[in-house]
């Protein structure tokens, strides 16, 4: 491309030359920048390679529609993100839909199923967004195992914040491993934009060749490879922020008495509130906003009806003075 120096400024210049990226990652959007962001989360998530895209959701979507084919099997969670699953509805693999976080339910699928299909995918989110609840990763992978299948986890809300390494739930359940295929978002915990799939080299060849939300998207801008790159060596530098945040999120569930199934999942950082209705949730989130605390309500269709919440997300930045102070809001209330 020709820039006419003379006509534009050097900020201007600079600005057209890196304001995005111009191009899909198969022509010319994959720049050295995105070449060592890939190789950064590769080393993270200790796989051989890991691809970029322009957004969580295009991976998870893209990545899961392009892996099953026609004659294979999804078993998906109920909760699973949105993208997942329509990910699993742009395959044209068969889908089977399992009951919360209910592993044997899956094994009794497989069980009796499994010699029907040709290969067999399990779609989960390790942290579910809106229950702030920690999939069953290692029993899953056990069952995977059994029956020769592959899980397919998405890390969105673990990376960065869970895992010995910060890498996310799969770390954290000693199954990080044996599960070949892991999605994660870099517009959370890390800071920026995008998404990626990181996997061994012939499952992100395949994608790079196949997964049409990457083929026929514009790549990742490059600041947000930028500031992902900042992110990713944050995480792996920096564990203080993700134990104050695990901190954090302990403290205010132990003060809101919300019960949880182990300390890991007492560590995640989303903490739902259910309230009921969806006028009285939209109430509190107002009252609480207008006392100058973010906490937004959440309703059907992104939770079943009766269970609208508020969804408390924590921030390693968080003083424990402004919990302590939501915590009092919260109380007076509900």
């Amino acid at each position: 491309r020709r820039i006419d120096e003379q006509s534009m400024g050097n900020a201007d210049l600079e600005l057209r030359v890196t304001g995005g990226s111009g191009a899909s990652a198969l022509l010319s959007g994959w720049t050295t920048c995105h070449e060592r962001l890939s190789n950064q989360i590769a080393e993270l998530e200790e796989t051989e390679a890991a691809v970029l895209f322009p957004t969580g959701f295009a991976a998870c979507s893209g990545a899961v529609s392009a892996l099953a084919e026609a004659g294979d099997l999804i078993l998906s969670d109920e909760l699973n993100h949105a993208s997942l699953i329509d990910g699993c509805r742009l395959s044209r693999a068969e889908c089977v839909v399992y009951p919360h976080r209910d592993w044997q339910e899956v094994d009794h699928v497989l069980q009796h199923r499994r010699q029907e299909f040709a290969r067999v995918w399990i779609v989960t989110n390790t942290v579910f967004g809106m229950d702030g609840d920690i999939a069953p990763v290692d029993r899953l992978q056990e069952v995977a195992e059994k029956h020769d299948a592959k899980v397919i986890a998405d890390e969105a809300h673990g990376t960065g914040v869970l895992g010995n390494d910060g890498s996310g739930v799969c770390d954290a359940l000693g199954v990080k491993n044996r599960i070949a295929i892991r999605i994660g978002t870099l517009s959370k915990a890390v800071g920026s934009q995008g998404g990626f799939v990181a996997a061994p080299r012939v499952v992100v060849d395949h994608l790079i060749n196949h997964c049409r939300s990457l083929i026929y998207s514009t790549s990742l801008a490059p600041a947000a490879v930028t500031a992902a790159l900042a992110g990713i060596s944050e995480i792996r530098t920096g564990p203080e922020r993700r134990q104050r945040v695990q901190q954090l999120a302990r403290y205010v569930r132990s003060e809101l008495s919300i019960d949880v199934a182990n300390d890991l999942e007492a560590s995640v950082p989303i903490i739902p509130v259910v309230v009921g209705t969806d006028a009285r949730v939209i109430e509190v989130s107002a009252q609480l906003a207008k006392s100058g605390f973010y906490v937004p309500a959440i309703r059907p269709p992104t939770v079943p009806e009766g269970t609208a919440r508020l969804r408390i997300s924590l921030s390693a930045a968080h003083r424990i003075e402004m919990i302590d102070e939501l915590l009092v809001a919260v109380r007076n209330l509900i």
